[in-house]
């Protein structure tokens, strides 16, 4: 199946947040790009013993806002959701530690936010 160029640029961006993640901390790529019907997580890793959940963003041109500014209210709850689905349908890591993060890339360069949310303060998941 050929991907198109956006899912090829895509691509591109989480396989440049990975190798960041890896030079930086102690990540371990567990699934890439899982989805559910509820939501879709571009990377989940392992971070030591913590399950990491991250949202990667790129953007050309800043023209319109920074790419981790489109991780809105809307977009936070179906990663929430889609981490909940992970969670259930993989009980081994249902005892970790998990955390939310974001990696934006655009003209600027990449910005790794570690802890960027947190649905389980903010009422996601019950």
């Amino acid at each position: 199946m050929s991907r198109t160029p956006a899912q090829r640029t895509g691509d591109a961006a989480e396989e440049r947040a990975l190798k960041h993640l890896k030079r930086k901390g102690r990540h371990r790529c567990l699934v890439r790009n899982y989805r559910t019907r509820g939501g879709e997580v571009d990377l989940i890793t392992l971070e030591g013993e913590r399950l990491v959940f991250v949202e990667v963003r790129a953007r050309s041109d800043t023209g319109y806002g920074r790419p981790e500014d489109t991780v809105d209210h809307r977009k936070r709850r179906r990663l929430a959701q889609a981490a909940e689905a992970f969670l259930t349908s993989h009980p081994e890591h249902g005892k970790r530690a998990c955390r939310f993060d974001v990696v934006a890339m655009d003209g600027d360069g990449l910005r790794w936010i570690a802890d960027a949310f947190r649905p389980f303060e903010t009422g996601f998941w019950s």
